[in-house]
């Protein structure tokens, strides 16, 4: 009975230790997507008329939401969404460590003589 009882709180342990490693779930484009979304109000994944989809719409911004290394990518989506929609562009960019810093500022570079507003968000941001 005892080997039976020690068994089971090494089992128990175990598995309260993996679930502890586990908790921390890696955040995809959606997550962010979705908190900034939420947060001011906006349409997720509005649909155009040619099935393109704007990934947040307010009521000022057409919004592409864009890993930094995706820079230049993020600033073409949201000149045409911004054109599609009769919105402003905008660009969120996810940045996730220090080296994506210098994608950042390519993109606020062109963001400036474009018109388009840019936000960045962090992981620690949605804890």
């Amino acid at each position: 009975m005892k080997m039976v009882a020690l068994l089971q709180r090494i089992f128990l342990s175990l598995c309260l230790l993996f679930a502890a490693g586990c908790s921390h779930v890696p955040l995809h484009e959606k997550d962010y997507q979705r908190w900034w979304c939420e947060k001011h109000a906006g349409e997720l994944e509005y649909r155009l008329p040619d099935k393109t989809r704007v990934d947040c719409l307010t009521k000022e911004y057409a919004v592409e939401v864009e890993y930094a290394p995706k820079w230049a990518e993020s600033i073409g989506q949201a000149l045409y969404y911004g054109q599609s929609t009769g919105r402003k562009p905008a660009v969120l960019v996810i940045v996730r460590d220090k080296d994506d810093e210098r994608f950042l500022k390519r993109l606020r570079a062109v963001a400036k003589e474009q018109g388009i507003k840019v936000w960045t968000v962090r992981p620690k941001d949605l804890e």
